[in-house]
């Protein structure tokens, strides 16, 4: 038996698209059907991704938004909407982080990491999610009432790390945030989910798992080795499919069992 989760007719909005995860899950959506909207700040980047998925006969389209400013993201997600109509579907991935003991965290550190993985993703989510109601309450056209959130979170949310303190604190927000916008928009049709990935191989931490200390990493894991980005396809899909309506405040660890 097969099962085809087919996303056509849908807009999707992919924050931090410009590599790594958020590279990936556009390419994804857009392999089912989904035109997808790539933003980021690196623009001349995610014009790249764009013409990738348009040679293989994907719709995608690019808008520059800085997280960490509540204007861009407000001229983003309007410009998307005028651009390729209302937003049906929206990946909140944009995320960074430092590495250092608690001690040695700067407020600079601090803020840095904050503004964008959590004061970043909640706007982000609240700038989407009021045009999502709008159009529930029948005060916004669009053909489709309700929609689907997914909020990049990581396992480091629920299990906290050495050395990356504020950063597990940032996510376990995202965790927490995610619960509270399913609890006041679940009714309206608006499902938002989590997916808290584990230790993942991409080109900004590629480079340390070849060192002594990335092996000895590897080594702690269950079954010894790192995720690729495609391995979180299949729960991304599940949870912007249409079918997934019954789906609604889940936290779904994609850790390899790292967090077990």
């Amino acid at each position: 038996m097969s099962y085809n989760i087919d996303l056509s007719g849908r807009v999707a909005l992919i924050t931090g698209a410009s590599s790594g995860l958020g590279a990936q899950f556009a390419r994804t959506l857009a392999h089912a059907g989904a035109a997808v909207v790539l933003a980021a700040r690196r623009v001349e980047r995610l014009k790249t991704l764009r013409a990738e998925i348009e040679a293989e006969g994907g719709d995608a389209h690019v808008v520059g938004m800085d997280v960490t400013d509540i204007d861009s993201i407000k001229a983003a997600v309007a410009h998307a909407e005028t651009e390729k109509g209302t937003i049906d579907i929206l990946v909140n991935n944009s995320g960074v982080s430092t590495t250092q003991k608690l001690t040695d965290v700067t407020a600079e550190d601090y803020d840095y990491v904050m503004d964008t993985n959590t004061r970043g993703a909640f706007f982000v989510a609240q700038e989407v999610g009021k045009r999502m109601l709008a159009r529930a309450r029948g005060a916004a056209p669009g053909t489709f009432t309700g929609g689907r959130i997914v909020n990049i979170a990581s396992m480091a949310g629920l299990r906290v790390l050495g050395q990356i303190g504020v950063y597990a604190m940032s996510k376990a927000a995202v965790v927490h945030m995610t619960r509270a916008m399913a609890l006041e928009w679940g009714r309206f049709g608006i499902n938002v989910n989590a997916i808290c990935p584990g230790y993942i191989d991409t080109e900004i931490n590629h480079h340390h798992w070849q060192t002594e200390q990335g092996q000895k990493l590897i080594a702690m894991l269950p079954r010894k080795r790192i995720g690729k980005p495609q391995d979180l396809d299949a729960v991304l899909m599940m949870l912007c499919a249409n079918e997934s309506h019954f789906v609604n405040g889940a936290v779904i660890q994609a850790d390899d069992g790292f967090s077990v």
